[in-house]
């Protein structure tokens, strides 16, 4: 029988308990599957005598993860820590330097050091496999590498955090506003220990910056990214996109202009029928397209023990199998630094203005937007009992340089009662 290869992992959290009951519970599936058993040899955790639900009695421990990732009985360290650095940066290091192949989930990790892990693991003849860090039980990552790799990618788009996808479905069929969604999100445990990672779009742009690097050959970027949360998104936005035909996503769009590597993560409307407008609660959706295949749209569950654990069993399998490919599809000295660029691509946008109720308030904002060149498509008042009157505006096509010249000049205007917000409208 062929030797098996051996894992140690380096945290015991969500995902990490979910790796060990696969590992058990489908031994001999997974022995066939990759053509040689798949066995844990030793782990790593905070704390050892926690209540997992499983037994990890059978397995050497190390309180430090960085043993753990040097010892001679691991063949690939899987790291499930989190985090951009401390423990998890050190001990992959250490894995890499002590010859060992690694698969992680951890998606901060390599937007802020990917390229110099890569680098040094394919000094050091190593892989690293992130599947699990994007998307959760999505194989975006393998289709990008490897299903699509006959394409030049023109587009990725998607929903990539599920924890913002269910506060705006919530507040749409609950009819509830933001803060009591975010506070019964935070009860369900569906937000990170900083809620910022979540509602400021941060998540969702870690992963955003390595599907850029994969799709268009350049090197991780996460400081590129344009983010923008969806804290300000109010249950009057949600029905007034519902009234208009839309649906406010936080969406996730890169693609490479002639300016440059555009990136984005920011709440946008999006046509409700379309998928990406279907998607409701914490599924996740990316939407690939390439010039050979056109549109691929991949839609599952983007986190969750079970799904973001089988994420991780298939890098593992790979590596069990022998597959080996470069970290972000090809290798990474020839990966360049992309010029960013910012929003250049033109797209109709939505605008939900606060007016004194005064006359001539409505002729300034249409003015301001005039002198930008930025024209008006449809434009609402809505109903109001007190002294500010909100406007709904519609633009035609538009860049966000524009419309930034536009929202500036009404900052200085005596109409506006309170802060525009601006929401691009994607046709998908």
């Amino acid at each position: 029988m062929s030797q098996p290869l051996r894992l140690g992992i380096a945290g015991l959290g969500t995902v990490g308990t979910g790796v060990v009951k696969i590992v058990r519970q489908k031994a001999n599936l997974l022995s066939m599957r990759a053509g040689r058993p798949i066995e844990i040899t030793a782990v790593s955790a905070r704390s050892r005598s926690k209540d997992r639900g499983i037994n990890i009695n059978n397995y050497a421990w190390e309180d430090d993860p960085v043993v753990l990732a040097q010892r001679d009985d691991v063949d690939v360290f899987v790291e499930l820590m989190g985090g951009s650095d401390g423990p998890a940066k050190a001990a992959t290091e250490a894995a890499i330097g002590a010859g060992k192949d690694v698969v992680t989930a951890n998606k901060a990790l390599l937007a802020h050091h990917g390229q110099a892990l890569a680098l040094s693991a394919e000094e050091a003849g190593r892989v690293i496999r992130f599947e699990a860090a994007v998307a959760g039980g999505i194989p975006v990552i393998k289709a990008l590498t490897e299903g699509l790799a006959g394409n030049d990618i023109t587009r990725v788009m998607g929903v990539m955090n599920g924890t913002c996808n269910y506060i705006l479905t919530r507040m749409q069929s609950a009819g509830l506003p933001y803060e009591e969604v975010f506070e019964e999100a935070n009860q369900l445990g569906y937000l990170e220990a900083d809620p910022t990672l979540d509602v400021g779009g941060i998540d969702a742009g870690h992963k955003l910056s390595l599907l850029a690097a994969i799709a268009f050959g350049t090197q991780v970027d996460f400081h590129a990214v344009e983010l923008e949360g969806i804290e300000r998104i109010t249950i009057q936005d949600i029905h007034h996109a519902a009234d208009l035909g839309f649906r406010i996503k936080l969406l996730g769009v890169c693609q490479m202009t002639g300016r440059g590597l555009e990136q984005r993560m920011s709440p946008c409307l999006v046509p409700a029928e379309s998928p990406l407008g279907q998607l409701e609660g914490g599924t996740n959706m990316c939407v690939l397209e390439g010039d050979m295949v056109e549109q691929v749209v991949l839609r599952g569950p983007g986190a969750g023990e079970g799904p973001t654990a089988s994420a991780v069993m298939g890098d593992v399998m790979d590596i069990a199998r022998g597959f080996r490919v470069s970290t972000f599809g090809m290798p990474a000295t020839e990966l360049n630094a992309a010029k960013p660029a910012q929003a250049v691509t033109p797209a109709p946008y939505y605008l939900r203005i606060s007016l004194d109720d005064k006359p001539g308030a409505l002729a300034k904002v249409a003015k301001a937007l005039g002198e930008a060149g930025v024209s008006i498509d449809r434009m609402r008042q809505v109903r109001h009992d007190d002294a500010t009157a909100p406007v709904l505006i519609v633009t035609h096509k538009t860049t966000r340089a524009a419309l930034d010249e536009a929202l500036a000049h009404m900052a200085g205007l005596d109409v506006i009662a309170e802060t525009p917000v601006a929401l691009r409208i994607e046709m998908v």
